[in-house]
């Protein structure tokens, strides 16, 4: 969006870069807990567009829609330049058997998506598998994303006391096989909650500080569908942290990314650098 078509654009706000972003990526979840059929998701963009990268759908709610309105959906997305993922439903395709993989891909193309994720919360799954299915869906035209977490169980609607029963990954193996897959071609990875931030009596601050170690946050995606928690990422990472969120929440976030709202955590705290000149480059100054 262009600055001065804002309203109340005569107050300095920190700006986000424009789409397509590869950082400072929000990405909202579509129809799964609530009904986001076309005329809500027509408000929501109308809205929030220009604040939204990608819709999300959840529990593989597509597969429950009506064809033309999903495919309405999607091109509703498209118009406001928001791309559309699955989520994680290919899990549950590889549970009806591999036989079913190549027809679920060709479909997703067809029907507009733009991202297939690729997760593995709640099968076991082999690191090479993991990698072959990231080839295969780069090798139908879409784009991988794969979603990694440490908690067994995770993404769905299993309970915290049943989950902490489960144990937990050791980050360094998450580190070793997120590698492998950004390696593999997944462009982004998805960090999941569940076990981190999510359904745990602390926090597992040390799992996301190992992975912004390894790898930096550019090429990952929090999970942080709660105001405590995508306040925290802002707050420790930057307004330019990729993060997924309700579709609820978008401007409430994105409020925090611009700085002109939040907790006293954040009230004032969040600056950028929008105008400030680049040194001049010396080759030029002498010149």
């Amino acid at each position: 969006m262009d600055p001065s078509e804002r309203g109340f654009d005569f107050l300095p706000i920190r700006q986000r870069p424009p789409k397509p972003r590869d950082h400072g990526i929000t990405e909202v979840r579509g129809p799964y807990y609530t009904p986001v059929g076309e005329h809500y998701l027509t408000d929501l963009l109308a809205a929030a567009g220009n604040s939204i990268d990608t819709l999300k759908f959840a529990g593989g709610s597509f597969a429950l829609l009506p064809r033309s309105v999903l495919r309405g959906i999607i091109e509703l997305a498209h118009r406001h330049q928001v791309r559309v993922s699955t989520g994680g439903f290919l899990e549950r395709v590889l549970s009806y058997g591999p036989g079913f993989v190549d027809p679920y891909l060709r479909a997703c193309r067809e029907s507009g998506f733009d991202i297939v994720e690729v997760s593995a919360g709640f099968i076991s799954l082999d690191i090479d598998d993991w990698v072959r299915l990231i080839e295969r869906v780069r090798r139908e035209g879409l784009e991988p994303r794969a979603e990694i977490g440490i908690q067994f169980g995770a993404g769905g609607d299993t309970p915290a006391t049943e989950l902490s029963s489960r144990g937990q990954r050791d980050p360094e193996l998450m580190i070793n096989d997120a590698q492998r897959l950004l390696d593999a071609g997944s462009v982004k990875l998805t960090i999941e909650s569940e076990g981190v931030t999510e359904n745990v009596d602390s926090w597992r601050t040390d799992v996301i500080t190992v992975m912004v170690g390894a790898f930096g946050i550019e090429p990952l995606i929090f999970e942080a569908a709660d105001p405590e928690v995508f306040s925290w990422y802002v707050r420790t990472f930057g307004p330019d942290v990729n993060l997924f969120v309700d579709h609820s929440q978008v401007l409430h976030l994105d409020a925090i990314r611009a700085g002109i709202w939040g907790p006293d955590t954040l009230w004032g705290r969040v600056v950028g650098l929008d105008g400030l000149s680049s040194p001049e480059d010396p080759k030029k100054a002498k010149s």
